[in-house]
């Protein structure tokens, strides 16, 4: 794969050895890590439009949606 010519075959395997959960929070970080640089995460003109239509929606209702943590918490409660 890709990732193998860039990472040392040390810090795959040590990545590989992490729980899930570890794992999903590595994902996360890394994630997060791409606001730091968000002109080297370019957006297709599809992805410009749906931000726009989001943000337009919001303007029209902000109270509409709800916040990320309610989500989330009605999603794990699914399960």
């Amino acid at each position: 794969m890709w990732y193998d010519d860039c990472m040392s075959k040390a810090a795959r395997k040590d990545i590989l050895n992490l729980s899930v959960a570890e794992r999903i929070d590595l994902i996360g970080e890394l994630w997060d890590s791409l606001t730091e640089i968000p002109e080297a995460v370019a957006l297709t003109e599809a992805q410009k439009a749906e931000l726009d239509r989001r943000l337009d929606a919001h303007r029209k209702d902000p109270t509409a949606g709800a916040p990320w943590p309610v989500v989330r918490e009605r999603i794990a409660k699914r399960k």
